[in-house]
């Protein structure tokens, strides 16, 4: 019966435990709406707290001052600012001169780069030697059925490991590709008027069910030529869409 009790009173105590902690950090803000209460906070606090507050505090008027009616951070204020911020446990009631977005702001973008230096290359060269672009170049150019995946197992053959992308760059280097023939854009305006289009467009009901809708159009004369409309399009369904849309052999030239 005792344990039953504790088993009911333990909820109990745990709320209030939460309320209590709520209370006293709401008291335990730097900016308090009476001077007794924040005193009485910065009493229970920290010594590097209030010192990274008061340096934060500090910069801030450093910048009022320096600047005339609108205050101007430069980028050693930025960083200070968001090192002094990771400090203060209270950091947003601390910022008087910006808003915590900008701050969060400055923050990702010193991440970024930060991530940009360590990642940018230390030499200006390439990383991999002159004799293996040369042997890469070689081996394209002499084996042109061959594709990156089988030119880079060719080089492991032999002790070299180049990435896939690298692979690629210097064979299209070796492998120019030639200019014959009509380009896309040039059969697109010569067939548009013998030729249809068809493509998928989602839609929904009234009661923002997913539907889906088949338009077949004529590219010459800005024509639908159907329109079909299914809750689950398969393979079955737009074959059958493709003849309805072409009866009687009536298809594009």
């Amino acid at each position: 019966m005792f344990q039953a009790l504790l088993n009911r009173l333990q909820p109990v105590a745990q709320h209030a435990q939460r309320v209590v902690a709520r209370v006293f950090l709401r008291w335990c803000t730097p900016r308090g709406d009476s001077p007794l209460v924040g005193t009485i906070a910065d009493l229970v606090r920290s010594k590097p707290q209030l010192v990274a507050e008061n340096l934060l505090l500090r910069q801030q008027l450093i910048v009022l001052n320096r600047s005339g009616k609108r205050p101007q951070c430069t980028r050693a204020d930025r960083a200070l600012l968001v090192v002094l911020t990771s400090k203060v446990q209270h950091w947003r009631e601390a910022l008087l001169i910006v808003r915590p977005e900008t701050v969060l702001r400055w923050h990702r973008e010193g991440v970024r780069l930060f991530w940009q230096g360590k990642s940018r290359a230390t030499s200006q060269g390439p990383r991999i030697a002159a004799e293996t672009i040369a042997r890469i170049k070689e081996m394209a150019a002499r084996n042109r059925r061959w594709g990156a995946d089988r030119l880079r197992g060719e080089l492991r053959k032999l002790g070299i490991t180049v990435a896939k992308r690298t692979m690629q760059r210097h064979m299209r280097q070796a492998r120019p590709s030639p200019q014959c023939g009509q380009t896309w854009a040039t059969f697109r305006r010569n067939h548009a008027k013998d030729s249809w289009a068809c493509d998928f467009v989602q839609l929904a009901d009234v009661y923002f069910r997913p539907l889906f809708a088949l338009v077949v159009t004529a590219l010459g004369a800005r024509r639908i030529v159907h329109v079909g409309v299914t809750r689950a399009p398969t393979d079955a369904w737009v074959a059958q869409q493709l003849r309805e849309a072409t009866p009687f052999g009536h298809a594009p030239n």
